[in-house]
C-alpha cells in the first residue's frame, strides 16, 4: 500500500511539484526569517560574547543590558575584590566615542565624524582584549596613544583598502593611532569598534565624575558563580538611609539599600536578550514574516493537496471496494502528505541554509541558525502537513466505494 501511495502521489507530476513547492516556500521563510532574528538578537550581545576571561560581571543594580552600563566609583572595584570567593576584579570602560580621520585619510564622500564604540581594558591584565589579532600584536596596545581596531570597522573606514597599522585618528582632540586590527563579533549598532587601555580610554571620551562602566570578575575555584553572585550583591548592599521626620518627631529609616548586580557570563547574555525582546519589534516583526510563511504553506500545500485527493478518490474508492480498511486508507494519504513534507523541509532548510552561507560574507547581515531553528521548522512543517491531510482524510473517509462504479 505504502508503494501504492507514493506511485499515486508522483503520478501527476504538476501537482506533486505543487505540493511540494509549498512546503519548501513555507519552510524557507520561517527558517530564514527566525535564523535573521535569531542572528540580530545575539549581535546585540556581542561585547558580552567576547569577553570571555570574565567569570561575572559587576555592575549598577539599575542596569538591564549591555549599553546602558551606568559608571561606578572606585570604591566599587575594592569593595568587589574584598568579596569571599573572588579571585581577582578588573575594571573595564565601555562607552562610545566621536573619531575623525586624520588629514589627507578622509574620503570625501564620507562624514568627516563617526561614531565609535571605545573598549578600555584593564592596564595591568588586559582582560577582555581581542581573542584574534589578524595585524599587530595585543603587546602595542602599551604604546602611546595606541588602538587596536575591529576588521569590519576598518573597512567600513578605509573601504577598499588593505589593512595597514599606523593610519592616525583623533578622538575628543586626542591623538589615537592604530597598532592592530582585530576580529570581533558584529554589533547591533555596527560601529567601529577600538581597544585600549583603561587609562587611555578615559581620554578617548567626555569626562564624568565616574568612569568605570563595569567590573569584570574571576570567582575562585570550587565556588559556582551564582554563589560568588549573590555574595557580591549581599556584601556591597548599602546600609538604610536616616530620614528626619517632618516636626522634629523621630526619623525613620529607609530599608536596606540594593547592592551592586552581578551576573555570570549567561545571565548577563539572557538579560540583554530579553531586554531587546521585550523593548523592541524584533520578535514581534520578525514573528510575523515567520506567521505568514507559514499561513502560505498551509493554504498552498492544502488547497493542492485537496485537489490532488479529489482527483485519486476513484482509486481510493477502488481500493475500498476491494476491501482496503478505512485505516489502511487514512495511511496512504498520511504517507503522501509526510514524504512531500520531508522533501519541502530538506529543500526548504537546505535553500535557508545556502543563503545564510553566501551571506556571511556579508557583515550587514545578521544570520545564525541553531539547531532550535530546524527543529522548529519541522514542528512548522509538521503542523502544515497534518492541516493540510485532514480535509482529504475527511474525503476519503466519507467516499462509498459503490459511487465509483456508478
Amino acid at each position: 500500500m505504502t508503494w501504492i501511495a507514493i506511485k499515486m502521489l508522483t503520478g501527476d507530476r504538476a501537482k506533486y511539484l505543487g505540493i511540494i513547492a509549498g512546503i519548501t516556500f513555507a519552510a524557507l521563510l520561517i527558517a530564514q526569517q527566525a535564523s535573521i532574528a535569531i542572528g540580530l538578537l545575539l549581535r546585540t550581545t556581542a561585547h558580552i560574547q567576547d569577553i570571555t576571561d570574565a567569570d561575572i560581571w559587576v555592575m549598577d543594580p539599575n542596569v538591564q543590558f549591555i549599553d546602558e552600563l551606568k559608571p561606578l566609583s572606585e570604591n566599587d572595584l575594592h569593595r568587589v575584590r574584598g568579596v569571599p570567593g573572588v579571585a581577582w576584579a578588573v575594571r573595564i570602560y565601555k562607552g562610545q566615542g566621536r573619531l575623525k580621520l586624520a588629514v589627507g585619510q578622509l574620503d570625501k564622500k564620507k562624514a568627516k565624524y563617526q561614531q565609535s564604540i571605545v573598549l578600555g581594558l584593564d592596564d595591568a591584565t588586559m582582560v577582555g582584549a581581542p581573542r584574534e589579532i589578524l595585524l599587530g600584536s595585543l603587546a602595542d596596545l602599551r604604546k602611546p596613544d595606541a588602538v587596536i581596531i575591529d576588521e569590519s570597522g576598518y573597512r567600513y573606514l578605509w573601504p577598499n583598502e588593505p589593512l595597514a597599522v599606523g593610519r592616525e585618528l583623533e578622538m575628543n582632540d586626542h591623538r589615537a593611532v592604530i597598532v592592530g586590527i582585530c576580529k570581533a563579533s558584529e554589533t547591533f549598532q555596527t560601529f567601529p569598534i577600538f581597544y585600549c587601555l583603561y587609562h587611555q580610554a578615559i581620554r578617548y571620551v567626555p569626562q564624568e565624575r565616574k568612569v568605570m562602566s563595569a567590573i569584570l570578575v574571576g570567582a575562585e575555584e570550587g565556588v559556582s558563580h551564582e554563589e560568588v553572585c549573590r555574595r557580591i550583591m549581599a556584601q556591597t548592599a548599602l546600609p538604610p538611609l536616616s530620614v528626619p521626620a517632618r516636626g522634629g518627631g523621630k526619623g525613620e529609616s529607609d530599608p536596606l539599600r540594593p547592592g551592586l548586580k552581578a551576573l555570570t557570563h549567561e545571565q548577563f547574555i539572557r538579560s540583554t536578550l530579553m531586554y531587546f525582546v521585550r523593548r523592541t519589534g524584533i520578535v514581534v516583526n520578525f514573528g510575523i514574516t515567520v506567521s505568514l510563511g507559514f499561513l502560505v504553506g498551509c493554504a498552498v500545500a492544502g488547497q493542492t493537496f485537496y485537489t490532488f485527493t479529489l482527483e485519486n478518490l476513484p482509486q481510493f474508492g477502488s481500493l475500498k471496494a476491494m476491501g482496503a480498511s478505512n485505516l489502511r486508507i487514512v495511511g496512504m494519504v498520511l504517507t503522501q502528505a509526510l514524504m512531500a513534507g520531508l522533501i519541502g523541509y530538506g529543500l526548504g532548510i537546505g535553500a535557508a541554509a545556502l543563503f545564510g552561507e553566501m551571506m556571511m560574507a556579508s557583515s550587514r547581515l545578521a544570520f545564525y541558525m541553531p539547531w532550535q531553528v530546524l527543529a522548529g521548522t519541522a514542528a512548522a512543517v509538521g503542523i502544515i502537513v497534518v492541516l493540510s491531510s485532514l480535509v482529504s482524510i475527511y474525503k476519503v473517509l466519507v467516499l462509498e466505494p459503490a459511487a465509483v462504479f456508478r
